[in-house]
This record gives structure tokens, sequence and C-alpha cells, in this order.
């Protein structure tokens, strides 16, 4: 950033993106202004101890949501050109793994020509492969970030696919300035809730001038 003239910034971001936002701010605490998340990059251990009903109840739906919801996760980042070889290949099977997703992590308001063209970006520009290997990367690396201790805000949307509680949030950001529960949205906030969430990102900034 430095390089294209921004020696401060702010960033933003929900996926991957929260995870790499959450490193530059970690390791460049001088440069970042403040960090927005809206998905909370917290370290994924269902055993450690609750100290409150709230993280008890978060730690069984992280305990389930491990059995249950990360198969494509161990394949994407074991065995990464197996599947893409495959989806590659099979316009149905691309369009069933990235659907299922669309369908599991939303709230059901994205639009069939919206998801349609998700799924056409991948297929058309052969791009699903080299979406994988972040997963492997991930898998296979540390953690990516240490504590952050710029201010941050989170936008919570309810159908996102885990809701650690603030407490725990806590340990891996520590300036926590705005935590904002949404009434509606999913882990695609910006393509379900585009106005809300940039309403909350802007606010959240405002507030930092």
């Amino acid at each position: 950033m430095s390089e294209l003239g921004y020696e401060r910034y702010a960033v933003q971001g929900g996926d991957w993106g929260a995870f790499i936002g959450s490193r530059l701010a970690s390791q460049y605490p001088e440069r970042v202004i403040g960090l927005h998340i809206n998905l909370l990059a917290v370290r994924r251990d269902p055993k450690i101890a609750a100290a409150t009903p709230e993280e008890a109840a978060y730690l069984e739906h992280l305990a389930n949501w491990l059995k249950e919801e990360t198969g494509y996760q161990w394949i994407q980042g074991t065995k990464p050109q197996t599947l893409a070889y495959a989806l590659t290949d099979s316009p149905a099977g691309l369009a069933a793994w990235i659907a299922e997703k669309f369908r599991t992590w939303s709230d059901g308001r994205i639009s069939r020509d919206d998801m349609l063209a998700n799924i056409s970006l991948y297929w058309f520009t052969g791009a699903i492969g080299s979406s994988f290997w972040p997963y492997h990367a991930r898998l296979h690396r540390p953690w990516p970030f240490d504590t952050v201790r710029v201010p941050v805000g989170y936008a919570e949307f309810p159908k996102e696919i885990l809701h650690p509680p603030r407490s725990l949030a806590a340990h891996a950001y520590t300036d926590i300035r705005r935590w904002t529960v949404m009434p509606r949205g999913g882990h695609f906030a910006a393509l379900e809730e585009p106005q809300a969430l940039a309403r909350e990102v802007t606010e959240f900034f405002a507030a930092l001038r």
C-alpha cells in the first residue's frame, strides 16, 4: 500500500478478506486506521473451556459445524487438484458445489441470476481450481495473524457460518469499538445486503476520523 502512496488506510473484509485484513492490522498497526469485518477470524477450537452460557452454546455449535460442515475445507485443502479437474469438467458438478454453499450460508435472498453469474465466472474462466489453493495454504501453515489491537468494527449477519461471542472474539481483537447485529443476511453479505453493509462500514470509519 505504501508503494501506491497510502501511508495509512482503512481495511474491510469478509471471508478470506477478514483473515487478510486481520493479518494486515496485526502486522502493521501503525498504518491501519481501523478494521471492519463481517466474519470473525477466531481460532476454531471446540475444546477450550467455556466461561459463560453464551460461550458454551457457541462451542456446541462449533463442534457440530466442524463435524457436519467442513468437508469442503478438507478436500479443497488436501486434494485441491483432484476436485478441480472434476468441477472443471462438469458444469452440473460445479453448479452443485457452489449452489449448496449459497443455500447453506445465506438467508435465501440471493437471486438465481446472481447465483448463475457467480457460477459462470468460475466456469468460463476455469478458475475453480485456483480458488482452492488458499484452503491448502491455510491447512498447511500456522495461524495467519497474532492479536489485532487496532480499532475493530464487526457486523454480525444471522446466517454467517459461525458467531463467536464477543468475549471470545476479544482474545483476538482487543479494541472492538462497534458490534452490530444485522437483521438479515449471511456469509455473502456484500451480495445479499450491500446497502446495509456499506452503511455499517461507513458509520464505523466515520467515527474514527
